[in-house]
C-alpha cells in the first residue's frame, strides 16, 4: 500500500477538520447521552442540551464536507470529458478547478459579507450569535477554494492529463 505525501496545506486542513469532527462528535454525544440519562433517572433535562448540539451539527458537516473533498471522495461524472484528447483533459481539468475555486471564494465572500447580519441573530438559550455558523460554513469554503487551487496547480503541474474527477496522483506531479 502506496502512503501519499501530503503537503503542508493538505496536513493543516486535515488536522483543524479531524479535530473539529472530532470534537463536535465527541460533545454532542456527550450531551445527548447525558440529557437522556438525566430525563429518565430524574425526569428533567438541561434546558441548554438541544440548542448546542443543533450549534455544533453545522461544524461537523463541514468538517466532514472538506475531508471529504481533499480526499477527492465527490461524485464526478466524467465519461465526456475521457473522450477528449489528453492535452484537452488536462486544459478542461485546470479551468474546472479554477471555476471550482471561484465558486467557492464567491460563497466565502457572500458569507462574510452576512456575518454582520446574523450576528444580531442569538440563540435563544446560550445566546450564541448566528455569526458562529455562518463562520463555520465561510472558513469551510474557504479551505475548500484553497484544495480546489491545490488542485488545478496539481493538474498543471502533471505529466499525464487525469481525469477532471480523478484525485491526481503525488507521483506524477512536478514539485
Amino acid at each position: 500500500m502506496q502512503t501519499v505525501q501530503r503537503n503542508p496545506l493538505d496536513r493543516a486542513v486535515v488536522a483543524i477538520c479531524s479535530l473539529v469532527l472530532w470534537l463536535t462528535t465527541a460533545v454532542i454525544f456527550l450531551i445527548l447521552t447525558a440529557n437522556t440519562v438525566l430525563r429518565y433517572a430524574i425526569g428533567s433535562s438541561l434546558q441548554w442540551a438541544n440548542e448546542l448540539p443543533e450549534l455544533l451539527f453545522p461544524w461537523l458537516v463541514m468538517a466532514g464536507v472538506v475531508l471529504a473533498a481533499e480526499k477527492g471522495a465527490h461524485i464526478a461524472t466524467v465519461f465526456l470529458v475521457e473522450a477528449v484528447p489528453p492535452t484537452m483533459r488536462r486544459v478542461i481539468g485546470v479551468l474546472g478547478w479554477l471555476v471550482v475555486a471561484g465558486l467557492y471564494g464567491t460563497l466565502a465572500w457572500a458569507t462574510f459579507s452576512m456575518l454582520e447580519i446574523v450576528h444580531d441573530e442569538k440563540s435563544p438559550i446560550l445566546q450564541v450569535p448566528g455569526s458562529v455558523t455562518y463562520g463555520c460554513v465561510m472558513g469551510g469554503m474557504v479551505m475548500l477554494a484553497l484544495l480546489a487551487l491545490q488542485s488545478a496547480w496539481r493538474v498543471f503541474q502533471s505529466r499525464s492529463a487525469p481525469s477532471p474527477g480523478a484525485a491526481v496522483d503525488p507521483q506524477e506531479v512536478h514539485w
